[in-house]
């Protein structure tokens, strides 16, 4: 019997984000120490947690570097220097960064070892502009994407081939030297050459591909990048980099350990997948129809189930006046609706980093009598989810979850909880 449901589901959520706690897993896969000089490079969310661990776990080695997290994951990282910048669009101290990590890898030989620490958010947050695009251009890009509704896959496509950085280009400007990616993974399969745009690992997608999902999404390109697509370079092929990689953390060691604690609780656990992609709202709706199935005809031994997933949805915003809100809480906004306040189901969905969207949380939870308290506040949930706004819906309630930066990035968590 669970007692607190709302509290069972976020004890579920640390589990999830303890398990990809980036110290420790760059300790496990620490590469050779290197004959030559060490430059320490990274990027992410998580970048500045590894960085440390890794400073501290080879002080007889000479090495430098130049890390760049998201403003507030900053930790103190003994000989690298580590530079905030900003997440979901990139700013002055993103180009910075993108600048000042190229020129760390520079003048390199093949006795020197290049540690590359990569993890979600590095896309926006280490830019290097191709051609003639400047900052305000790349800006324009990110936003468009942002908003278009394409997948994460098809984003950094468009990135990489507007990038001097991104797509293989960061380990090509290292060679000669070797590169090692350390890399904690936040999206769906764990392609590491979509985890922040894969800046040490051969791109497989094309300018065909990236003209492609532009006009698909209707994408208004400004001319600066129209120009870089124009001209035809290609990024680096998986032929033409030699990636020694290792996904460090990923989602689907996140659910292992969320799915421990309800083992523990008693609970069944059935992970779903960790690579679920879609409309928020529309995920919502199908899990709906999985929890209904689940408490309506029975589940083994009549016990309590958690259903886990993982991945990233989307939001597409349209052409309407946007509120507050991401995905994870968008998700549940329409999770909410479409149970219709279903007894015996409860859900917390959460980003991992503690920041769904551009929010200050990482998610909310919600409750049988949700759409209740709702009403009864004069909220009405189905306007709140058509206007984008469940950030509000849910601080309103007072059911968001507020965790901080966690300091790492292991996508989405969504655990629904069946009783």
């Amino acid at each position: 019997m669970i007692d607190n449901p709302s509290a069972f589901l976020r004890r579920t959520f640390d589990a999830a984000v303890a398990s990809a706690e980036p110290g420790a897993a760059v300790l496990r896969h620490l590469p050779e120490k290197p004959r030559g000089r060490c430059v320490i490079i990274g990027a992410g969310k998580a970048s500045a947690s590894m960085a440390a661990a890794l400073d501290a776990a080879w002080p007889d080695v000479e090495l430098s570097g130049v890390v760049v997290t998201s403003y507030g994951h900053a930790v103190p990282a003994g000989r690298m220097e580590i530079i905030e910048a900003s997440h979901p669009v990139p700013d002055a101290m993103s180009e910075e960064a993108g600048r000042r990590i190229l020129a760390a890898v520079e003048g390199l030989g093949p006795d020197d070892l290049v540690v590359a620490l990569i993890s979600g958010g590095g896309s926006a947050l280490m830019v290097a502009p191709s051609g003639g695009m400047s900052l305000a251009d790349k800006q324009a890009v990110n936003k468009a994407l942002l908003n278009c509704g394409a997948a994460i896959g098809e984003m950094n496509a468009v990135r990489k081939h507007l990038s001097s950085i991104k797509g293989g280009r960061l380990a090509a400007a290292a060679r000669p030297a070797r590169v090692v990616s350390l890399v904690i993974s936040d999206v769906p399969g764990d392609d590491p050459a979509t985890i922040a745009s894969g800046p040490t690992v051969g791109d497989a997608s094309t300018l065909a591909d990236v003209r492609e999902i532009v006009a698909r999404y209707a994408i208004e390109l400004p001319a600066a990048a129209r120009a870089v697509l124009d001209a035809g370079e290609e990024t680096p092929k998986p032929g033409d980099i030699e990636a020694d990689l290792t996904i460090v953390a990923a989602p689907s060691m996140a659910l292992a350990a969320a799915a421990e604690v309800a083992r523990a609780a008693g609970v069944t656990p059935l992970i779903l997948g960790d690579a679920l992609e879609g409309e928020a709202r529309e995920m919502g709706k199908v899990m709906a129809g999985i929890a209904r199935s689940v408490r309506l005809t029975g589940h083994p031994a009549k016990a309590p189930v958690l259903l886990l997933s993982g991945g990233e949805t989307t939001v597409t915003i349209g052409n309407g006046q946007a509120g507050r809100g991401g995905r994870n809480s968008e998700f549940l906004l329409g999770l909410a609706v479409a149970l219709g306040g279903m007894e015996g189901v409860y859900a917390l969905a959460c980003d991992s980093d503690g920041i769904d969207g551009s929010e200050d949380a990482a998610g909310a939870v919600i409750t049988p009598d949700t759409l209740v308290r709702a009403r009864e506040k004069g909220l009405d949930a189905r306007a709140f989810l058509s206007g984008h706004d469940s950030y509000s819906f849910f601080e309103a309630l007072g059911d968001l979850v507020k965790t901080g930066p966690t300091l790492t990035n292991v996508n989405d968590i969504r655990a629904i909880l069946v009783v």
